[in-house]
């Protein structure tokens, strides 16, 4: 699995480096930085939740049936 973001929707509100810092770390200004974008298989369930708890729907989970797009 590999995590993508989609820029043009992405507000940086920062909840998925929250859910996410195994893969994910803040900007200053709230933005993503992508640290890897291949989700190990212990972290999928944490990358799961970033994905769904995004409110500008901007993360996804590619290669992911389960997860939204």
């Amino acid at each position: 699995m590999r995590l993508d973001v989609d820029w043009t929707r992405c507000d940086g509100h920062g909840l998925c480096a929250l859910l996410l810092s195994e893969n994910i770390v803040e900007d200053v200004d709230g933005y993503p930085i992508l640290i890897g974008s291949d989700v190990a298989p212990q972290t999928l369930r944490h990358a799961r939740r970033a994905v769904a708890t995004c409110p500008a729907l901007a993360l996804r989970l590619e290669g992911d049936a389960s997860a939204r797009s």
